[in-house]
């Protein structure tokens, strides 16, 4: 009877080991006509991957997943360790709340809990949807970072930004509020942890603005896009959306540079005040359809009140 079983799992390995075999040669003969010469270091690596793992699909998806979380919490490392500096204390947004490390650990886990449950099916469900729009995905060599990538991603931004006002606003509404939206309004004090702590819903539908615009994109331009476009969009939309939850502005943030850039001291309001300031990246919707006037009255309180009290010291 053992000699049985021993025959079928030898049979099963051998089965195993041949598909794996194949899977990769065929692999390698999506480059039988690219010159590994010719390639940068990154691509080189790029096709040793896919070559590896012999399944495009599975190679995208566990490269995708894997950059999210890397890019995700290693953006919010140095949020957590500046809160512990007393330092940086002054250029803190509400100075009288803040996040406990209990706090932080909780939110950890709803994060992670969305990740997996919410975020890790569409990321693996990508690679489909991105070749029946066009998107080149194991290709090599990349398209030029100037001339194609950073225009399709400035595209991205105004895209997403739109589409996250109108559903952000949307949100809102009594209904989904209390419902959804709610979840991510746990924290009147957001850090950068709290980006993605939000109900499966609206990671979903939120979500949409982030994948979609690439997608769409790429569809109707006849498949001129790279997934790597994809990856470097998603590394500074990730950015951004930590960076706006951040609950610190600094002489140094981007606002002070690009003034139509949101950044933290524009969404901190949101979450103070429950209200207004429902752009992701950019200011113009919330100039345009008036929602941001309360803000600009509450700075400017804040900017007087700012002064008297320095006044009062002087005297």
């Amino acid at each position: 009877m053992a000699s049985v079983y021993e025959q079928m799992f030898n049979n099963a390995t051998v089965l195993v080991t041949n598909f794996v075999e194949t899977t990769k040669h065929e692999a390698a003969s999506f480059y039988s006509a690219v010159d590994p010469s010719q390639l940068n270091w990154l691509e080189r690596l790029w096709m040793s991957w896919y070559v590896k793992i012999g399944d495009p699909i599975l190679a995208t998806g566990i490269m995708s997943f894997v950059m999210h979380e890397v890019v995700y919490f290693g953006r919010c490392v140095p949020w957590i360790l500046i809160d512990y500096m007393g330092w940086f204390k002054q250029y803190k947004l509400q100075q009288d709340k803040s996040m406990s490390m209990e706090k932080q650990w909780q939110c950890t886990k709803a994060v992670l809990k969305t990740h997996f449950s919410v975020e890790l099916p569409q990321i693996y469900l990508f690679h489909p949807l991105a070749v029946s729009a066009g998107m080149k995905t194991y290709e090599v060599p990349f398209p030029s970072l100037w001339k194609q990538m950073l225009p399709q991603i400035a595209l991205f931004f105004f895209i997403e930004d739109t589409w996250h006002y109108f559903v952000h606003r949307l949100m809102h509404h009594r209904a989904l509020y209390k419902h959804v939206h709610k979840v991510h309004h746990e924290w009147s004090a957001p850090s950068g942890l709290a980006a993605e702590h939000a109900h499966p819903i609206e990671v979903f539908v939120l979500g949409l603005g982030t994948v979609g615009a690439p997608l769409l994109y790429c569809y109707l331009s006849g498949g001129n896009m790279h997934i790597i476009t994809m990856y470097l969009w998603i590394c500074l939309r990730l950015a951004q959306a930590i960076d706006a939850h951040s609950g610190y502005d600094f002489p140094w943030s981007l606002r002070h540079f690009l003034p139509f850039w949101a950044g933290a001291e524009h969404h901190d309001y949101h979450h103070e005040k429950f209200m207004d300031c429902y752009s992701s990246s950019f200011r113009h919707w919330d100039m345009l359809l008036g929602t941001e006037k309360k803000y600009h009255a509450y700075r400017a309180k804040q900017k007087a009140e700012k002064a008297a009290l320095v006044e009062k010291k002087s005297l």
